[in-house]
């Protein structure tokens, strides 16, 4: 073999290995560069959180005007600007309103490959206004008091509070996710709490849809994280059915198809402590274990259980992807945890609880 020909081996080898290197450096640049900005601006954000000693300085307000004034160092002061200080449903929804924010942020943050799941973890408000609506429709009620302003179709939810009959808000829902269960409500087919549990299917179909079409990481850490919220809402719907006495059928009516364990022990057995038992043989029996009776009294400590196990299960894929959208996810959590202890907060201090029982509650969590 000539020189030449040798050189031209080599020369096409070079050429070949550059264009893998290339074409490896830009597969890298392409999956984690775009989260470089986001997440170091999350981890910032994670760092204003607030901590249990802020909770307890909120706790002393003993006013709602005082609990307004006390947050004007933090980001919720633009949310509260125009609230009536003595209204705790208006600050509980610019709590929300501040929730749903943050998934607005998100998803002009991130990377448009996951952007998109924020703007669907959006329409979780758009299922509670519709589900919420309806149910008052149905119920004689004044509809538009249970419209939360935010979400993907206010307009849609405030017309169907003002449909002047069901005809109507079936012509309003038409093409829409809410369409079809609608129409089987009105048909007789189903209830309305089996109108609601349809809407929240269609809701999570949607997630996990999403998540399953990502690829690589992207795909196992959203798909994960779509699971523990089906499993978090599964296993908190079948103990309040075993505790309420529900036969099996009936629970098993209101469960969300895509979790990640199997439910058909806990809705065959007796009661709830049957149930929590058959809980134990999962991957979630470690996490209950240690205030398993505290569950029997009080089903919100399990909330809080599975809560933070979602949060540290998010924090962990951090670890393993620490350029990823597992990070985002574990902030949402972490977000949408300090918010709900703030519209407990604002609860209790209309309520005129003592400082020192809301600091208990709020150290336990015992929000529900």
């Amino acid at each position: 073999m000539g020189i030449t020909a040798i050189e031209g081996i080599l020369d096409t080898t070079l050429g070949l290995v550059f264009t893998w290197l290339g074409w490896k450096t830009y597969k890298i640049l392409w999956k984690y560069t775009p989260y470089a900005y986001p997440n170091a601006r999350l981890n910032a954000m994670e760092a204003k959180l607030l901590g249990e000693q802020r909770f307890n300085e909120l706790a002393e307000s003993r006013t709602l005007q005082n609990f307004i004034v006390n947050l004007e160092d933090t980001d919720y002061k633009t949310h509260l600007a125009s609230v009536q200080a003595d209204d705790p449903v208006e600050i509980e929804r610019a709590f929300e309103r501040a929730l749903a924010s943050t998934y607005t942020l998100l998803e002009d943050i991130l990377p448009d490959r996951v952007g998109g799941f924020f703007r669907l973890m959006l329409k979780g408000w758009d299922v509670r206004n519709v589900a919420n609506v309806v149910k008052a429709k149905m119920r004689g009620e004044t509809a538009v008091d249970y419209i939360m302003d935010i979400g993907t179709m206010v307009p849609k939810v405030k017309a169907i509070a003002d449909a002047k009959s069901p005809e109507e808000i079936l012509v309003i829902l038409e093409g829409t996710p809410y369409e079809e269960p609608y129409q089987r409500l009105l048909l007789g087919e189903i209830s309305l709490s089996e109108f609601e549990t349809a809407v929240y299917r269609n809701y999570y179909s949607e997630l996990l849809e999403y998540a399953q079409s990502r690829k690589d990481e992207e795909k196992e850490v959203l798909t994960e994280f779509v699971r523990l919220l089906i499993d978090m809402r599964n296993i908190v719907t079948v103990l309040r059915a075993k505790k309420a006495g529900l036969p099996a059928e009936e629970a098993r009516k209101n469960i969300i198809p895509g979790g990640s364990i199997k439910l058909d022990a806990m809705l065959n057995v007796d009661d709830m402590g049957m149930a929590l038992a058959e809980l134990d043989s999962t991957k979630y029996g470690r996490i209950i274990r240690d205030v398993r009776d505290k569950i029997e009294s009080d089903l919100s400590v399990l909330e809080s259980v599975l809560r933070k196990h979602a949060i540290d299960r998010m924090k962990e894929l951090t670890r393993f992807y620490p350029l990823s959208v597992a990070t985002p996810l574990a902030y949402v959590l972490e977000k949408e945890r300090e918010v709900q202890k703030l519209k407990a907060l604002t609860k209790m201090i209309a309520d005129g609880v003592e400082p020192e029982r809301i600091k208990v509650t709020l150290g336990g969590e015992e929000l529900a």
